[in-house]
């Protein structure tokens, strides 16, 4: 019997191992079906990667390029504004409080601080410079709008060589802000897309903000100044006197 029992467990022994060439067939078959579709799905997501990734980094780079352009022509107006200041107050009695606005508007602008070589990722980050910038703009525009007092400082050269310079850089700015809303709004679009969403957390990748319309700056702003040099006006002419009552004549007593 225990011979019996020993082959029997031989006959166990030797049957097991003819299970394993049936798995590994089994293995070899779906790797022969499946493999080549998902080694072909492998890579063709790693070149979207990559395709995806590059385009990411080419599209980033546009945008911080168009934020130095920005940043370049509203430092070209700063720089514009000293040699501004220095010609209007050479005018006598030129209205000092408006070269006042202008020059703390300009402090303004330089204390609000970001990197010119990349865009800024934070929306309040921008939104105060545009503000700084903003008030700047309103500042510049009550400025010229007081010059339009004094034709003697207009009719100067140096006078004129300045306004021409700043009308030119303010077409800029708004050209160079436009050109740098459209390079964003390509860049977020994309981070938006399959398979480019994929890879914003893992590289780094972040939207950048727009600049945005101030409010109200579809209308002008009603500003009014007096009227600097001029002759004082004239009073309001004082009202009539009324005339006073008629007094009934007395008749003679006979």
């Amino acid at each position: 019997m225990a011979g019996l029992s020993t082959a029997g467990a031989v006959s166990v022994v030797i049957d097991l191992p003819g299970a394993v060439p049936d798995a590994c067939a089994a293995m070899k078959r779906f790797v022969r079906m499946f493999g080549g579709a998902v080694f072909a799905l492998t890579v063709v997501f790693g070149f979207t990667g990559c395709g995806s990734y590059n385009r990411l980094v080419t599209l980033e780079q546009n945008v911080n390029k168009k934020w130095a352009d920005v940043q370049s022509v509203y430092q070209r107006r700063a720089d514009l504004i000293p040699n501004l200041v220095n010609t209007v107050s050479g005018v006598a009695n030129f209205e000092k409080s408006t070269l006042t606005e202008v020059t703390n508007a300009r402090a303004s602008v330089g204390r609000v601080t970001l990197d010119a070589s990349k865009a800024p990722q934070d929306a309040a980050q921008l939104q105060q410079f545009q503000q700084a910038q903003g008030q700047l703009s309103n500042a510049l525009s009550r400025l010229m709008m007081v010059t339009e007092n004094y034709p003697q400082l207009r009719a100067t050269e140096a006078f004129q060589n300045l306004q021409v310079q700043l009308e030119g850089t303010e077409n800029r700015i708004s050209v160079e802000r436009n050109n740098f809303n459209a390079a964003v709004q390509e860049y977020n679009t994309a981070m938006g897309t399959f398979p480019t969403n994929m890879l914003n957390k893992m590289f780094g990748f972040q939207a950048r903000p727009f600049f945005t319309a101030q409010a109200g700056s579809e209308n002008a702003p009603a500003v009014n100044f007096p009227s600097f040099g001029g002759s004082p006006a004239a009073p309001a002419p004082a009202p009539a006197a009324s005339a006073p009552a008629a007094t009934p004549a007395l008749e003679a007593s006979p």
